[in-house]
């Protein structure tokens, strides 16, 4: 099993419904079936990440289907790249795991290998336990990942944070990191209800040491919003805590809006 304790970096084993390290550091197993490897000290707040109102407006929005093309995308490139041995892989901010879901039921039919949902909100990690069983989920930091050397086939990363030292750590040599980031245009016409002088997206071109990057492609495509979808999607951004009421209720009338996602594919480079 490729988790690692939080507290003392030593493997974890499985007991029942516990996982236990050889410093008899313990962790137990939700009913759900996923495993807080959060220790409070590790915490910047009480209930960090998504409130349960972002979560359900996040799940009730890709239930939608909106963002389906990125997750048949993303599906995809990973499937074509990823060898038939491949034994492991984890979806870095995995929220309630719609994501995760569709690249274990993808990656899954021609390899015997475990996906992972990881995300600090505790509320998305428990409804994604719940409700998809085909993959592992736990409760942990981006910056902190509860992963042995190594281990990892492939991370994804869409929109979440992360610390580039510990992807070459977790990644095997050969191994991936799949990236999802907003391009210049995304949700602009969102933007643009939100602020007077809505800015296009600052370019980012994110290099991780230790990696190559192989590809670079775009994914761009219109959406007409329902009034409630896009106050779901307004939820899920961070221009939620900026839109007063006279936007809101614009919102609430539906709108036209645009996606721009940028999407890069990362190599692991053999260890020196």
């Amino acid at each position: 099993m490729a988790y690692q304790c939080p507290l003392c970096h030593l493997p974890l084993q499985q007991h029942a419904q516990q996982w236990r390290c050889e410093q008899n550091h313990q962790f137990d197993r939700a009913k759900e079936g996923y495993v807080n490897l959060l220790p409070v000290q590790h915490k910047r707040s009480k209930q960090p990440g998504d409130s349960p109102e972002m979560m359900q407006a996040r799940r009730d929005f890709l239930d939608a289907g909106y963002y389906q093309p990125l997750q048949q995308r993303v599906c995809a490139l990973l499937d074509e790249v990823l060898p038939a041995s491949a034994q492991a892989v984890l979806d870095i901010g995995c929220g309630e795991g719609y994501y995760t879901a569709a690249l274990a039921a993808q990656l899954k039919q021609t390899r015997a290998l475990t996906v992972y949902g990881l995300d600090v909100a505790k509320v998305a990690v428990r409804y994604a336990a719940k409700r998809y069983r085909q993959a592992s989920f736990c409760v942990a930091s981006s910056h902190r990942l509860p992963f042995e050397d190594t281990c990892l086939d492939a991370i994804i990363r869409i929109y979440a944070p992360c610390n580039a030292q510990e992807l070459a750590r977790t990644v095997k040599p050969g191994g991936y990191v799949l990236t999802v980031a907003p391009g210049p245009r995304h949700l602009y016409q969102l933007k643009a209800a939100v602020y007077e002088d809505a800015q296009l997206h600052p370019e980012q071109d994110e290099q991780f040491p230790g990696f190559t990057r192989l590809c670079q492609q775009t994914l761009a495509y219109p959406m007409t919003l329902t009034g409630e979808a896009a106050l779901q999607l307004l939820q899920m951004t961070p221009f939620a805590w900026r839109a007063g009421e006279e936007a809101r209720r614009l919102l609430g009338e539906g709108l036209a809006c645009e996606t721009d996602f940028v999407i890069r594919l990362h190599q692991r480079q053999p260890v020196a």
